[in-house]
């Protein structure tokens, strides 16, 4: 069965294309009894608008690309919400896609979102990704940075101060007499990894008699933190770190549980732990997680913003480069009941 056209619209309404173009797109232009004529054909016939030809056509989509880091990270999926919330706001459908901290499938996604004419793009990058900014820009499609700063200002971007969150961190845990800490994270190829690492070792520098342990990760995961509590656990008492500083809250959750499972270590009482992003059930684990607090909804919808503008003014806009200051949020995991 053929596809019911925009000119059988108009001829079971008895008006012109250009009138049922009007009723569609224009409605304001279009008298009551004739919209009421065309609205009852479309219904009548079961017509669907094409809206990705329409967008062709004009060469403009009503869709922005969302890269993500990894969507599985409740801070992520928080960002999103915030940056899908806006979006609608304003008229706008938003495409998410996950590159599992791929280079690979972040170009994928990127390639895809490009074939679908997308309005512009938001991008949580795995590494440095200035070549393909400025390749998007060049074909009219603005891109944001999402929670990573770039030096180039001649590109926006959104993101919090992971420097300054890693050195609240660790200043955390020295100021409750913590000097032997260990850094759980990786792979340092991502940015937001590193800057924390950065952190935390300019919080121990200005400490005399304090240490700081790196203990590489694979992944940002709770099976990658819990298998850095297993090995620690499984160390002599005076070989472990009595604090430790992980690069996001998945990672605390899983130290959490291979350090404390069996039984033979206690949180904090011998290991206190630092989780980041303050993700919704840091609050609910078995000892709740101190965290470094990230506002990621307001992450979103300012990336939004930042897109819109560019997108609407792409000769005058300015770029902007939007940094958040992180917060310190204190629970049981570093200090303990009394």
């Amino acid at each position: 069965m053929a596809a019911v056209s925009v000119r059988d619209v108009a001829a079971l309404a008895g008006v012109s294309l250009g009138t049922v173009s009007n009723a569609l797109n224009r409605p304001d232009r279009v008298s009551p009894s004739t919209l009421y004529r065309v609205q009852e054909a479309i219904d009548k016939l079961g017509f669907v608008r094409n809206d990705a030809a329409r967008q062709l056509r004009a060469g403009r989509s009503r869709s922005i690309g969302l890269v993500v880091l990894d969507i599985g990270n409740p801070f992520f999926t928080d960002l999103a919400e915030g940056a899908e919330d806006r979006a609608s706001e304003a008229g706008f459908a938003l495409l998410l896609g996950n590159s599992h901290g791929t280079v690979a499938r972040e170009t994928a996604h990127l390639a895809l979102f490009e074939e679908q004419r997308v309005r512009g793009m938001l991008i949580s990058p795995v590494a440095d990704i200035s070549p393909q900014v400025r390749r998007l820009r060049s074909r009219d499609i603005p891109t944001v940075l999402v929670d990573r700063a770039i030096s180039d200002e001649s590109f926006s971007s959104v993101s919090v101060d992971d420097v300054a969150g890693g050195t609240l961190a660790v200043s955390h845990l020295l100021s409750t007499g913590r000097r032997r800490v260990a850094f759980v994270g990786g792979p340092t190829r991502i940015r937001q990894v590193s800057d924390r690492l950065e952190g935390a070792g300019n919080a121990i520098s200005v400490v005399n008699g304090a240490t700081l342990e790196v203990l590489g990760t694979q992944s940002l995961t709770v099976l990658e933190g819990r298998r850095i509590g297993e090995l620690i656990v499984n160390r002599a008492p005076r070989d472990r770190p009595d604090a430790i500083f992980a690069a996001n809250d998945l990672l605390a959750t899983g130290l959490l549980q291979g350090l404390t499972m069996l039984g033979r270590l206690r949180v904090p009482d011998d290991i206190a732990l630092v989780g980041y992003d303050d993700i919704a059930f840091a609050s609910a684990t078995v000892v709740p997680l101190t965290s470094i607090r990230q506002p990621s909804g307001m992450l979103g919808r300012t990336a939004v913003d930042l897109l819109l503008a560019e997108s609407e003014n792409p000769e005058g806009h300015q770029p902007q480069q939007v940094v958040f200051e992180p917060e310190l949020v204190i629970r049981d995991s570093t200090v303990a009941q009394q």
